[in-house]
């Protein structure tokens, strides 16, 4: 039986914080919680851009100005957070870059490292003793079908200060997210009832592709109508992930289709090197020692 945001439960009473909501698999998934009845928060960079999407939902939306790229903005919005609400149902750590030109985040990160995996990291971490409390809560990660091209944690050279790959750091990033999740369940199995799941939405429609290079970009353009599917599309591994009573922690949710490109929902393998236990325990130890943030666990 295929899996829609039909089959996403009543999410009454709920509080989500969505980041990177303002647009594509963000907004959708956002957009789905808050027709179900959650009081939804859209954690985004641009505010203004975050106020303009809450208008174009039906529900209680609010917006949090979140930049990933900062740990002082991560502070800044954990604090916020934690002084309006008394819980968090769902934190789903969906904002992301990919494939950009090398750049570093405002602490020295790689853009890519920094934003997609250590900024959510400290988000986590910052907010878990929300969740941690609350029956049924989720810390729900999107990475991608990229965490299998060319990518590896490169200890040696985390920061890609060396030498640069766009596509190899995004896949390094996304990578990471995973092994987050992984090991976060890990460390969560043994307080209450908080779980830790991953999502990819396969190839979707969205501006997270804007900077894909030239010589990538112009054949997709041609196939995409066949090979990628639209945000409403990508958002239901995410939705699922955050609201099927049926998941359990550590599980991956993608298309269903194959090669998972496009489709409805369903449970998904990862990358072997993605379940490597010792790798996931040094990048979170890594982390930790980044970040500056130690997570209640």
């Amino acid at each position: 039986m295929e899996w829609t945001e039909r089959d996403v439960p009543e999410q009454r009473g709920r509080v989500a914080v969505v980041t990177g909501a303002n647009t594509g698999l963000g907004f959708e998934t956002a957009r789905v919680l808050a027709e179900r009845g959650a009081s939804v928060v859209l954690a985004v960079r641009d505010t203004e851009k975050g106020k303009q999407a809450a208008a174009r939902m039906i529900g209680d939306v609010t917006v949090q100005a979140l930049d990933l790229t900062s740990l002082d903005s991560v502070r800044a919005a954990a604090a916020a957070l934690r002084d309006r609400h008394r819980r968090i149902d769902l934190l789903i750590n969906n904002a992301g870059v990919m494939y950009t030109p090398k750049q570093t985040t405002r602490d020295g990160f790689e853009l890519q490292f920094g934003t997609n995996h250590l900024g959510h990291f400290a988000l986590t971490g910052l907010l878990l003793d929300l969740l941690l409390p609350v029956p049924g809560s989720r810390v729900v990660t999107v990475s991608s079908t990229g965490h299998r091209i060319r990518a590896a944690i490169h200890f040696d050279d985390l920061q890609w200060e060396r030498s640069y790959s766009r596509v190899g750091a995004y896949g390094q990033s996304k990578l990471a997210n995973l092994m987050f999740t992984y090991e976060l369940q890990r460390r969560l199995a043994a307080h209450g009832s908080t779980v830790a799941v991953a999502a990819h939405p396969g190839m979707s429609n969205t501006e997270l592709a804007r900077n894909t290079p030239a010589i990538v970009r112009t054949p997709l353009t041609w196939l995409a109508p066949a090979i990628t599917q639209k945000a409403p599309m990508g958002a239901l591994p995410t939705l699922r992930a955050a609201t099927d009573p049926a998941v359990l922690g550590g599980q991956y949710y993608g298309p269903g289709g194959r090669t998972e490109v496009k489709g409805h929902p369903r449970l998904v393998t990862s990358s072997p090197q993605s379940y490597d236990a010792a790798t996931q325990h040094r990048l979170w130890t890594t982390s930790e020692e980044l970040t500056g943030i130690k997570f209640p666990i």
